[in-house]
C-alpha cells in the first residue's frame, strides 16, 4: 500500500488532537503554537516533495537542501513545543485568591 493515503488520513486525528489542545486551559501557549507549527512543517513538506520529484526526479529525501529545509519547520515545531512545557513547568504558580466564606 502506498504511504501518501495514510499520510493524507492521519491528519485528521491530528487535527483532533489540536481541537482538544485548543480546549485544553491546561496546555500552555508556546508548546500548542509548536504542536501547531507541525501542520506548517507538512504543509511544507508537500511541495517540497512535489518540487523534488518534478525537478530533480527524486523523493525528498534525496534532495539535501530541500529535505532540510523542510526539516528546519519540524525543528522550530518541536523546540517550540519543548519550551512551552519548560516554561510552565519552571513559572512560579500564582497563589489561588481565597475565597470570601474562608476569609470570614
Amino acid at each position: 500500500m502506498a504511504p501518501e493515503p495514510l499520510f493524507a488520513l492521519s491528519l485528521f486525528p491530528y487535527l483532533g488532537f489540536l481541537w482538544f489542545l485548543s480546549r485544553s486551559k491546561q496546555t500552555p501557549r508556546l508548546a500548542f503554537i509548536g504542536f501547531c507549527m507541525t501542520l506548517v512543517f507538512v504543509g511544507i513538506t508537500i511541495p517540497a516533495g512535489l518540487y523534488a520529484k518534478s525537478a530533480y526526479g527524486k523523493a525528498l529525501a534525496d534532495v539535501d537542501w530541500l529535505h532540510g529545509g523542510a526539516e528546519a519547520f519540524l525543528t522550530l515545531a518541536n523546540i517550540l513545543v519543548v519550551l512551552g512545557f519548560h516554561q510552565a513547568l519552571t513559572q512560579p504558580k500564582s497563589p489561588e485568591t481565597p475565597s470570601k466564606s474562608s476569609s470570614q
